[in-house]
């Protein structure tokens, strides 16, 4: 056995998204200085948390930490997906931080993969399970994933922070060979708005009031607005308190642009012992008004989808075949923008970029890299 070469990289910035890469391209990497000059050093809770879920869909393999946990060696193996699996998502990410890379690995897969997911479903940092539920699902039948049986979410509690208690089942199909490379420019005009407001363990006129405060921003623009509601008091509804909404914008030629978001009393790590106010929270019409507002600014942004999709978007228009996707994006995010450095690192994936100066967006297309299953061959 030859010695393994390892990538090596630094820092925590965006961790997640380059063990995803690295998982796809079978790439090791060592990855040094984690937080090593902050007072904290080291991974976080959620960070371990998904090395451990990755470990569980894999086969051989291998996660090394040292004992500051400053420095991490990971070696991937085979994703085998299967069912029966489940993952306690801890309380200091929301669900939503582990399902984007699920998405993506389950996806290149031995078997479909169906997992539940417990934690944390609906929070302020992460997009909530309604959102990947209503619009990311729905991406990945641009690039030839068949939406239907096998691939699903259903949200089966609801869990707020900070004690959560949420409990989703997510099933992601494989791809019998390889992705289908899109082209995927014309946004359309938007034709309908739809959404879900929910509340756990609150007072079920706070739906009603993010339901009325968000359609009295949406009234002015279009009439087809629809928004459910999902109020939750019983073991379904978790072990907290909290609310919040997710908004979707479908367009004519089919695009989902989404907005979310949640309101809970959350005591985050860096909220110090002393402080005994309550977080300021805000008000229910306050945050159907926020939310819709979100969502108008998302929509005139321009482009195929919102800016929380960037990232996911540009993954998958990489791992096509080798052919050309061309995309339409409203202003490049950050993460985006740092997406499209990881992609070129791991994937050797390079984008041409152009902005289109009548409309404000930006296109960018790409010549896959040709991802294959291989893990599905086997045996």
């Amino acid at each position: 056995m030859g010695k393994v070469a390892y990538k090596r990289l630094k820092g925590c910035r965006h961790l997640r998204q380059r063990l995803v890469l690295a998982t796809l391209a079978g790439t090791p990497v060592v990855v040094d200085d984690i937080r090593s000059e902050e007072s904290s050093p080291g991974l976080r809770s959620y960070e371990v948390s998904l090395l451990r879920l990755l470990e569980s869909i894999s086969d051989d393999c291998l996660v090394e930490i040292n004992e500051t946990g400053t420095k991490l060696r990971y070696k991937p193996g085979v994703l085998m997906g299967g069912k029966r699996h489940v993952h306690d998502c801890g309380l200091s990410r929301s669900i939503g931080y582990f399902i984007e890379p699920l998405i993506i690995l389950g996806l290149f897969g031995k078997k479909p993969l169906t997992i539940r997911l417990k934690g944390i479903t609906n929070d302020s940092k992460d997009p909530s399970v309604d959102t990947f539920r209503t619009t990311t699902l729905h991406m990945l039948k641009r690039f030839g994933v068949p939406i239907g049986d096998g691939l699903d979410l259903k949200i089966e509690r609801r869990g707020a922070p900070p004690l959560g208690g949420g409990d989703v089942l997510l099933q992601i199909p494989i791809v019998p060979s390889n992705l289908s490379a899109a082209h995927w420019i014309d946004e359309g005009m938007v034709k309908r708005i739809r959404g879900i407001a929910f509340s756990t363990k609150v007072s079920p006129q706070t739906v009603n009031s993010m339901i009325y405060a968000a359609r009295g921003i949406f009234n002015s623009f279009i009439p087809d607005v629809h928004i459910f509601s999902d109020v939750r008091t019983n073991a379904t509804g978790g072990s907290s308190p909290g609310y919040g909404i997710s908004l979707v914008a479908e367009t004519t030629t089919g695009c989902l642009i989404s907005a979310d978001m949640a309101v809970s009393d959350r005591k985050t790590d860096e909220m110090e012992e002393e402080m005994d106010e309550k977080p300021n929270l805000i008000p229910p019409e306050e945050l159907g008004e926020r939310a819709a507002s979100m969502l108008l600014e998302e929509i005139e942004q321009g482009g195929v989808v919102d800016s929380t999709h960037q990232g996911l978007l540009f993954i998958l228009c990489a791992l096509c075949p080798p052919d050309i996707s061309k995309v339409r994006v409203g202003k490049l995010t950050p993460y985006g923008i740092e997406t499209l450095r990881n992609i070129r690192d791991f994937l050797g994936v390079k984008f041409d970029i152009k902005p289109d100066p009548n409309s404000g967006t930006v296109l960018l297309k790409c010549l896959g890299s040709g991802m294959k299953n291989l893990s599905r061959k086997v045996s």
